[in-house]
């Protein structure tokens, strides 16, 4: 099933994790997508790995989430480093898994020589895979967006223009860059109004249990730690259940605001946490019971 479509039945509940190091076993994230199909997702993402490392698990992993336990899986795709054929050799192999959804990303540089100028690149932005993977078969297609703009846009308007030109050119659906002030998001749609953008949101919602871990994603991708967070991080900081206890509070209540302004879908960043996904959607479920209800009514 095409993910746009279960955006009928909205609010749309979904999880993402990452494939083990290229040289650990596959196997060991197996114990986590047995633990998250549980919670009976709408679909469960997987990353592609720093730089495409881990790409080959990515394909793997999708093909068992979607086969094995019959779950929808979105295959993330990047391109920053990638020529056309291998894109379409991965393509290939998802198509032969019956993996029908893509996540198609730039993706970060690499931080090696390994590196391909974008000059010398078959792609230059996350829309020229976009309007390939369109043009070679019938993908439903994600693209990613971002709040608090991108890191490397000149401006807000510039990135919106970026955004827009995705979605012109296939992208059926968007996920968020992770955020902690819910504002950033409602400011967001409404720009996004502005420009004619209709298709589905999902908000993306890391639970921060780890202080030195949130400091670094966030430098990477520009999101800002607010006050009352901060203040959190700081006060247990050196007590790490404390911390993960209130980290998932924060998500929680996160959650519930945007499940209560009629938010198209949550897409958990899980980091391969069983545990913290399930307490966050256990306290969840009942109001997302709610909102389909309200759907059907």
């Amino acid at each position: 099933m095409k993910i746009r479509d279960l955006f009928i039945n909205k609010p749309v509940i979904s999880l993402e994790i990452f494939p083990p190091k290229p040289e650990t076993p596959i196997d060991t994230i197996f114990d986590t997508i047995d633990a998250l199909s549980d919670l009976k997702p709408d679909f469960i993402s997987v990353t592609y790995g720093a730089a495409g490392g881990s790409k080959h698990y990515t394909v793997q992993i999708a093909d068992i989430i979607k086969n094995k336990y019959g779950i929808e899986a979105l295959a993330h795709l990047t391109c920053i480093n990638s020529t056309k054929k291998e894109v379409e050799d991965i393509l290939q192999q998802l198509k032969k898994s019956n993996i029908e959804n893509v996540l198609a990303l730039r993706g970060d540089r690499p931080q090696d020589e390994s590196y391909i100028a974008p000059e010398d690149n078959d792609y230059k932005y996350a829309s020229d895979l976009i309007a390939h993977i369109k043009s070679l078969g019938d993908f439903c297609i994600g693209a990613a967006c971002y709040p608090e703009v991108h890191i490397e846009a000149e401006s807000c308007i510039a990135d919106l223009r970026s955004l827009k030109r995705k979605v012109e050119l296939g992208a059926d659906f968007l996920i968020t860059q992770l955020f902690l002030d819910n504002n950033f998001y409602f400011d967001f749609i409404e720009k996004i109004g502005i420009m004619d953008i209709s298709i589905p949101v999902s908000v993306g919602i890391m639970p921060v249990i780890n202080k030195k871990q949130i400091e670094r994603i966030t430098s990477l991708c520009g999101a800002s730690i607010p006050t009352k967070f901060r203040r959190i991080l700081d006060r247990y900081e050196n007590n790490p259940e404390a911390l993960k206890e209130a980290g998932i509070a924060y998500a929680t209540e996160q959650i519930i605001d945007l499940l209560s302004s009629g938010v198209d879908g949550i897409h958990l960043y899980t980091m391969n946490k069983p545990e913290v996904a399930r307490k966050i959607i256990k306290q969840i479920s009942s109001i997302r019971s709610h909102f389909e209800n309200l759907n059907h009514a």
